[in-house]
């Protein structure tokens, strides 16, 4: 079974041709370095795709990718992996790395598969093609996740660790989040400065308070804590803002406005 794409023609063009145009403006060749983990933003590509790019520009992709991103509609399990055979984009079709994801199934008891979460969810599937577009063989496993606790979250992050240490091939651990939404520009930095301040200390409890005690809307949180968790215990010691920028930058209208930011980690 192959899971159609839901936001083509409304995120990302529909058109291979189009969305290949779009994606060389973001995407450039830097000084790569390999990654254990990235924070990427999920909004339509006029408004978050440089953001991703500077991201993508930055890393080398390999074949294997886990993606976590929220369950925006809060249909199907809590931490639900799909169980299709691959996602179709304009692109062509993304595999599901099939003999990974039994193995973190095996490993992360929480995890359950569910293809409910995914079928409107959008936060995973506009990052595909910029994935896409870097890494030809490109293979994925996509977890949805719903509201969990800290305790939830710190236990999947050391399992899918434990997953990967345990895998014989470099995989990419990728959480898909924007930032606040929808308040005054000026107030919508300033909240994801505290988020932002917590990620780049690297304390994936102290993001989950800070966003649960100032009321961040940062939809993605629970997906970038369990990341943040997996990426400590997998070595990497550091979380690097690549680029931060907000929706009123591109619409010039700064009464309601998205955050995104787009981290490295290793």
């Amino acid at each position: 079974m192959i899971r159609q794409p839901v936001v083509a023609g409304l995120f990302y063009p529909a058109s291979a041709v189009e969305l290949k145009r779009q994606l060389a403006t973001f995407v450039s060749e830097e000084d790569q370095q390999q990654a254990a983990a990235v924070v990427l933003p999920h909004a339509g590509y006029g408004y978050s795709g440089d953001v991703a790019g500077d991201v993508i520009s930055r890393i080398r992709v390999p074949h294997q990718v886990i993606l976590l991103g929220p369950n925006h509609h809060g249909s199907g399990k809590q931490m639900a992996v799909s169980a299709v055979d691959a996602w179709a984009t304009p692109l062509g079709d993304v595999a599901v790395a099939a003999a990974l994801r039994s193995h973190l199934l095996d490993e992360v008891p929480q995890l359950e598969l569910d293809d409910s979460a995914h079928q409107q969810e959008h936060s995973l599937e506009v990052l595909l093609p910029f994935l896409q577009y870097v890494q030809s063989q490109l293979q994925v496993v996509p977890i949805a996740i719903t509201h969990s606790s800290p305790a939830q979250l710190i236990e999947l992050g050391a399992g899918i660790a434990r997953a990967i240490n345990n895998w014989n091939e470099p995989v990419l651990l990728i959480a898909s989040s924007d930032m606040n939404h929808f308040l005054p520009a000026a107030e919508n930095v300033r909240l994801d400065s505290l988020a932002i301040d917590a990620m780049t200390a690297f304390d994936p409890q102290r993001l989950y308070r800070i966003v649960a005690d100032q009321q961040i809307s940062m939809c993605g949180m629970f997906a970038v804590v369990a990341v943040m968790e997996a990426a400590k215990l997998l070595g990497a010691h550091s979380c690097e803002l690549i680029r931060y920028s907000h929706s009123g930058e591109k619409s010039g209208d700064n009464s309601r406005v998205v955050g995104y930011a787009g981290m490295i980690m290793n």
